[in-house]
């Protein structure tokens, strides 16, 4: 069994780090890396520490417009598909790398696999969510972390190749966790003691790239009793600037380059709570027991906010502030996404489907 995998983003590494480890002990994977994440922050940091092999091949495609983008990245995957000949193309997430990767796939006449497939925000102003929707109609094997996401594709028509896994970020998360503390230095370093801050992440265009959605956010993030620390990613650096409010961010919160896989957990698991607006974020705080308020209006992963574990404010400052303020009390968190045995079940389906008797010959 041969597998391409394409990854180009920081969720899609968590994944293919858990999936690759399983892959490789029954079958070959070619690994390729479209270069989206191309910052040493966003991207090699997370190759050494999660143990992913080098990727065969590194596209080196980097920021763009989401068409040209998806475009240079469809024009380069093609005859990388062509000479590897793989049995199977999988694919990860919601990015312009997997619907790059679903387009190629359903054009060369491969087995395209989708993992995370089934997830709807419903707000199609997102481009991940048309990315989501195409790449999973676009797909054989389809993959989902929950129950509710079979379900969303039973009612859009796909029900051949659906499969219910667990959620391989939960894998991810289930393999560091217990060494986390011994492997971080991160609370010592920023002088931070566990239950004492506020952890906070914004890269979402509509949050970064509209100046009072920004703004509303740093203000809001203003008003928390505890200290915040900020790692912010490189975009959302630039837009700070470019609307004047870098100053105002770096003068009330604790404002550190993006960092690496056992860094951010560390500081995830010993928050007192976290604000984001990204849904890789909001999966690993309800993993950690960790209360998250999140910079949306909406969630494709709901089972977080129907146990209370998750709750949307938008980009509203005078809501962000409520929920800085509100005092939670919450019961354990349920276990909508598995068992921490989602990679090994996807390596097991693909190994299913590639070696059973084609029925057409």
């Amino acid at each position: 069994m041969r597998v391409c995998s394409i990854i180009g983003a920081r969720p899609q590494f968590i994944k293919a780090a858990v999936v690759s480890r399983e892959l490789r002990d029954v079958g070959e994977e070619v690994l390729i890396h479209t270069g989206q994440h191309y910052d040493k922050e966003l991207s090699d940091v997370f190759f050494e520490e999660l143990d992913i092999p080098t990727p065969d091949f590194n596209l080196g495609i980097e920021s763009d417009t989401h068409g040209r983008q998806t475009a240079r990245m469809i024009e380069a995957i093609e005859p990388v598909v062509e000479k590897t000949d793989p049995d199977v193309l999988l694919l990860y997430g919601d990015t312009n790398s997997t619907l790059a990767g679903a387009i190629v796939g359903s054009k060369c006449d491969v087995l395209v696999a989708h993992v995370e497939a089934g997830l709807r925000s419903y707000n199609r102003d997102m481009p991940e969510e048309i990315n989501r929707v195409l790449t999973d109609h676009a797909s054989d094997l389809l993959f989902t972390p929950s129950e509710s996401a079979v379900e969303t594709l039973r009612a859009e028509g796909i029900t051949d190749g659906v499969h219910w896994t667990g959620d391989v970020m939960y894998d991810s998360l289930l393999a560091v966790r217990d060494d986390v503390a011994d492997r971080s230095t991160i609370l010592t370093d920023l002088g931070l003691s566990a239950g004492e801050f506020i952890l906070a992440t914004v890269h979402r265009q509509e949050n970064t790239d509209q100046q009072p959605n920004l703004e509303a956010i740093v203000d809001g993030l203003g008003s928390a009793s505890l200290p915040v620390v900020f790692p912010v990613h490189p975009r959302t650096v630039d837009r700070l600037k470019t609307y004047g409010l870098w100053e105002r961010t770096t003068d009330r919160f604790e404002v550190i380059d993006p960092l690496g896989y056992l860094d951010f957990i560390r500081l995830l698991d010993t928050a007192a709570r976290v604000v984001t607006d990204s849904g890789g974020v909001q999966k690993e705080a309800f993993f950690l027991e960790t209360p998250c308020v999140t910079l949306r209006e909406e969630t494709e992963w709901i089972e977080t906010v129907d146990c209370d574990w998750n709750e949307l404010v938008g980009a509203d400052e005078a809501r962000i502030c409520d929920a800085l303020r509100e005092d939670r009390t919450l019961e354990a968190t349920p276990n909508p996404y598995g068992d921490g045995k989602a990679g090994r079940r996807i390596a097991e389906h693909l190994r299913a489907r590639i070696s059973a008797p084609d029925p057409e010959r």
